[in-house]
């Protein structure tokens, strides 16, 4: 199996390229392998659809930002098509108006090698579900599989999904023959012209139902539940999209299902906050261990770790436990590895003593030791603020 190429490379634009050069970029590719223009050419229909795949990522700003961070790894099988998973029928009901806008005409042009009878024949696409799934960062260190219940619209069992009750189909429509367009002519501001509309009878999808299914009334689709597999690669982070092909709402009389879009959210760990790909702990000392020394228990994702504080460690020092941070995937960077753990250090100064512990506190402040010096002052604040 030939390996998989990048989506930028195969739309020859830069990773900073804007959306008007991808769409611009994909139109000439897909009109440069398009397989009217190179029939029986098995090599440019399979550049024709890695190219219809690379823009159905790099189309969408959520596809692409996850695209960008994670690479195919990231996308999960789930954020394009395959080359081979999807029709010509389907690249053409995606983007058709792509191939409009370059010459393509739907009717007796370049579209019709693909339809036959039904050639422009419109087909329905079932509309795209939004759902959110809340991790912990313990989830997001690791990546996790979860199963959702989603209630949406799925082929209907009874007519297998076509709309008619003997579960053949649509019979080719009398008005447009099945090509799902009908042309008219009328008046301009140039003279007569011929346009052309979407088939009233069929509604531009070529078929008509005779026989309706009872149970889904001729459309096809039903609503249910339906349980999902989610797997959530690790190190997202929360407001990102993971779409899910073809998860989505099934589309009327067997069309090209919507898509399913999963919202990351981040649950609030109890001691650990996320900043970008490391953790941040805040620690604080007791004044003794701060002055002596000593081991303290610090919490991470894989559990307790205790480090060794150092004597006269001062507050607002950073300690740092490379590696004990969350999974950096970044794709378009081309960085990989794990965050670290930052430990903010702090010193508790107790505000309620006993006597006897005021005492103790006065026999110390005459100790050289302890009262800071000019030099002392100036390193302490060099320290913390630079």
């Amino acid at each position: 199996m030939a390996e998989k190429r990048d989506y930028y490379e195969v739309l020859g634009v830069d990773k900073t390229a804007t959306a008007d050069d991808i769409k611009k970029a994909y139109r000439k590719k897909a009109i440069q392998y398009h397989p009217d223009k190179n029939p029986g050419d098995k090599e440019a229909e399979e550049k024709f659809k890695e190219a219809a795949e690379a823009y159905e990522v790099l189309s969408d700003p959520q596809k692409r930002q996850r695209y960008d961070q994670f690479g195919f790894a990231g996308m999960g099988g789930q954020g394009g098509f395959s080359p081979g998973g999807f029709s010509m029928e389907d690249i053409f009901s995606r983007f058709g108006d792509l191939f409009a806008d370059a010459g393509f005409e739907f009717n007796g042009g370049h579209f019709s090698s693909f339809f036959g009878g039904n050639r422009g024949a419109r087909v329905q696409r079932g509309s795209d579900l939004r759902v959110k799934v809340r991790l912990t960062l313990e989830e997001i260190a690791t990546g996790v599989d979860k199963k959702i219940k989603v209630r949406k619209m799925v082929p209907c069992s009874h007519c297998s999904g076509t709309g008619s009750a003997d579960g053949k189909g649509g019979e080719t429509c009398p008005t447009c023959k099945g090509s799902g367009r009908v042309v008219h002519t009328q008046r301009g501001i140039f003279g007569m012209m011929q346009v052309q509309d979407a088939c009233p009878t069929c509604h531009g999808e070529g078929k008509v139902i005779r026989n309706k299914c009872t149970y889904c009334g001729g459309e096809g689709v039903v609503r249910d539940e339906e349980i999902i597999n989610i797997h959530i690669p690790a190190g997202v982070t929360g407001g990102m999209q993971i779409p899910m092909q073809g998860k989505g709402n099934a589309a009327p009389h067997g069309g090209v299902p919507g898509d399913l879009l999963v919202l990351v959210e981040e649950e609030e760990h109890k001691e650990l906050q996320r900043e970008g790909n490391d953790l941040v702990y805040n620690l604080l000392l007791d004044m003794p261990t701060a002055i002596l020394g000593g081991q303290v228990k610090i919490p991470t994702l894989q559990g307790d770790a205790k480090i060794t504080i150092t004597p006269g460690t001062q507050p607002g020092k950073v300690l740092r436990m490379r590696g004990k941070g969350l999974p950096i995937i970044d794709e378009y960077a081309r960085q990989y590895g794990t965050g670290d753990l930052l430990i903010n250090v702090g010193v508790y100064i107790p505000e309620n003593l006993s006597k006897s512990e005021k005492e103790l506190i006065a026999q110390l402040q005459k100790s050289p030791n302890i009262v800071p010096g000019s030099a002392d002052k100036k390193n302490f604040f060099k320290n913390i603020f630079g």
